[in-house]
């Protein structure tokens, strides 16, 4: 067995070539740009009035000034500003050549078509945006690596860019093997249990930016799940094998993996829950093997599989890492790492019961994992730990 941080360096030293792809700026939300985008204009590119006032020359204002005219936003017309003139405008219009400075409506006079300012701290260029405030021309509006959130697809629109480069999802395999499972909604017979893998692990690879799922339920068969899985394999990116990866009689993945020709990275962790977890790699393909108890699954999915995910893509990542203050004494002994379901709040931490790793009913509670290193004997109430946080 191997230790969790040797895993995940071995992963991390696995990691194929990030794939790229150009969409339609309106299908890019929640996608991560691959490049620098640069805008090809100047944003905006005419003087700007940011407020509904007066626009005049600067210079002009301690006199009386004539009103000749009214600009509204979206005129595309252009006027010239004479001395001792001034112009209505809205929020938004292009100010007249000439004009520097906008009045807001709220500190001035009119008085027989007459604009008398009373404002008298007034700067020129006040509310005047400026040409290329927003983006300068040939220069970056968003660069590579960022995430575009709606603020961002937004800008870009606002920028006139139309498409974007980012970085593509992975394709994604799950097979499911076990005799024992069941579908929800089924009849449960004697010796059954319903299969939830499927479902929470569809839920979070969404959630980690997934888009393409090919989910297959496989007996526990040899052949079959070799079949399948040479087929996964070939077709997606990245293959999750779930069940079927310790050393029982009816555990047949590993040997599955191995007539794939799948090279094995490693087998089994340090660790508790998800002892059993797999790593194999064939090419740039991905396969994981997971145990089928579906708290160890979701577990060693985040531990494991999450990061990668969010490595691939530069998508924002589902989980974080941060210290706090744990509530309740836990003793446990050396040689695994632990993972405790747990409910962090306000800086402290509360492992829950039912640590099992064959129970889901404190992972439904759970919005966190107590770290506990191979080498420590558990932790002592009010001691700080490390937590891993659940998003």
């Amino acid at each position: 067995m191997i230790s969790v941080k040797e895993a995940q360096e071995i992963i991390k030293q696995n990691i194929p070539q990030k794939k790229q792809q150009i969409l339609p700026l309106k299908e890019a939300f929640g996608y991560t740009t691959s490049e620098d985008i640069y805008s090809k204009y100047n944003i905006p590119n005419f003087l700007q009035s940011s407020m509904d006032g007066y626009a005049i020359r600067f210079q002009d204002r301690n006199q009386p000034l004539k009103i000749v005219g009214e600009i509204p936003a979206g005129c595309t017309e252009q006027f010239q500003l004479e001395k001792g003139t001034a112009y209505r405008i809205f929020t938004g219009a292009p100010l007249p050549f000439g004009a520097d400075t906008v009045v807001m409506q709220e500190k001035v006079i009119v008085e027989n078509n007459k604009l008398i300012i009373e404002e008298r701290e007034l700067e020129e260029g006040l509310n005047v945006r400026p040409i290329g405030s927003d983006a300068k021309i040939n220069t970056v509006a968003i660069s590579s690596d960022s995430y575009l959130s709606a603020a961002a697809i937004g800008y870009l629109a606002g920028i006139g860019c139309t498409k974007v480069k980012v970085y593509a999802p992975s394709s994604v395999s799950l097979i499911l093997t076990g005799n024992e499972l069941k579908k929800p909604g089924e009849t449960l017979e004697f010796g059954q249990i319903f299969e939830s893998n499927t479902i929470q692990l569809e839920s979070v690879l969404r959630q980690s930016g997934i888009q393409k799922i090919d989910t297959f339920w496989v007996k526990d068969n040899p052949e079959e799940i070799q079949k399948v899985l040479e087929s996964a394999v070939s077709k997606t990116d990245i293959v999750l094998l779930v069940g079927g990866v310790s050393v029982g009689d009816y555990d047949f993945v590993i040997e599955a993996t191995k007539i794939c020709e799948i090279q094995q990275q490693f087998h089994k962790i340090k660790q508790k829950p998800g002892k059993p977890l797999y790593f194999g790699t064939k090419g740039e393909k991905l396969v994981f093997g997971l145990p089928g108890n579906p708290s160890s699954a979701l577990t060693c999915f985040y531990l494991y599989v999450a990061p990668l995910l969010s490595e691939l893509t530069k998508k924002p990542a589902i989980t974080n890492t941060t210290t706090a203050t744990v509530t309740s004494t836990y003793k446990k002994k050396k040689g695994l790492t632990h993972f405790l379901k747990a409910i962090y709040k306000d800086g402290k931490v509360s492992p829950l019961h039912a640590q099992e790793s064959y129970k889901l009913q404190s992972f439904a509670e759970a919005n966190c994992l107590i770290i506990l290193s191979e080498e420590s004997e558990g932790c002592e109430k009010d001691e700080v730990v490390e937590i891993i946080i659940l998003k």
